[in-house]
């Protein structure tokens, strides 16, 4: 005889349950030292990079990236004419960065804050040298980010800037080259590049670079926290080597995408 309780609409758990058990992750700062190897992947490898191009059929070009913890969304609407009433030799590049209020690992408030305009200006700065906006007068382009998931600012803003310039190549939008980006910190006596939001807390000091491979040209550097000269130039120069391999992953995101519509 079934039981007079047994829902058939719906898959009942059993009738006894336990709270899953999670091992506690150790935080890095209290178990690494100075001095000690990075875990996972050397000091010069950067993070498995999934980028694809072409995703949301409403914008005129968009594009996702996805770096073990850091996933990014991008939609580019434009160009279409400014709504000011003065008149610009000039287009207009507008960058908005949304976090989720998931993406951290404390709850984010739906609202813009000083750290999304900051991670906004990083990515405006990156890609105003590469998109030819003297060919679009009285024009606006949108750029629209959402951080799903957030593994550093740093990370964030590199990642941010590469998805942007894929995107800005789907809309068909005049670009001089493709924008790469990079990050690197400083952490003890060694230079750890794409750094995670758990190295960012023992690094001394970050670096982020963007610029055009193909032309071999700088368009954005930003840099924080504690770091020499020497160090600042051995970070920019890890950079670069980094960004060429990363504008390759571009050109063949944009490529499968043309093959494919």
């Amino acid at each position: 005889m079934a039981q007079s309780n047994f829902d058939r609409r719906r898959i009942n758990g059993p009738d006894e349950s336990y709270q899953p058990i999670f091992e506690a992750d150790e935080d890095l700062e209290t178990k690494w030292k100075p001095g000690s190897p990075r875990k996972g992947r050397t000091a010069r490898d950067i993070r498995p990079i999934f980028l694809k191009a072409g995703l949301m059929n409403q914008a005129n070009g968009s594009a996702y990236i996805e770096t073990e913890k850091t996933k990014i969304a991008c939609a580019v609407y434009g160009p279409r004419q400014s709504k000011t009433t003065v008149y610009n030799e000039k287009g207009r590049l507008n960058v908005e960065v949304k976090f989720a209020p998931f993406s951290c690992t404390k709850r984010r408030v739906p609202i813009r804050d000083a750290e999304d305009r900051s991670v906004a200006v990083q990515i405006q700065q990156a890609l105003n040298a590469a998109v030819r906006l003297e060919l679009l007068p009285k024009s606006t382009i949108d750029i629209f980010v959402t951080v799903i998931e957030n593994d550093g600012i740093e990370g964030c803003v590199a990642a941010g800037s590469v998805a942007a310039s894929v995107a800005l190549a789907d809309a068909g939008i005049e670009m001089l080259g493709l924008v790469a980006a990079c990050s690197a910190a400083v952490v003890g006596k060694e230079i750890w590049m794409d750094p995670t939001d758990e190295e960012g807390r023992v690094a001394s000091g970050s670096l982020v670079l963007a610029g055009m491979p193909a032309l071999g040209t700088i368009t954005s550097v930003w840099q924080t926290g504690l770091m020499s000269p020497d160090e600042a130039i051995q970070c920019m120069e890890a950079c670069q080597e980094c960004c060429a391999e990363i504008h390759a992953v571009m050109a063949q995101a944009l490529l499968e995408n043309a093959q494919n519509t």
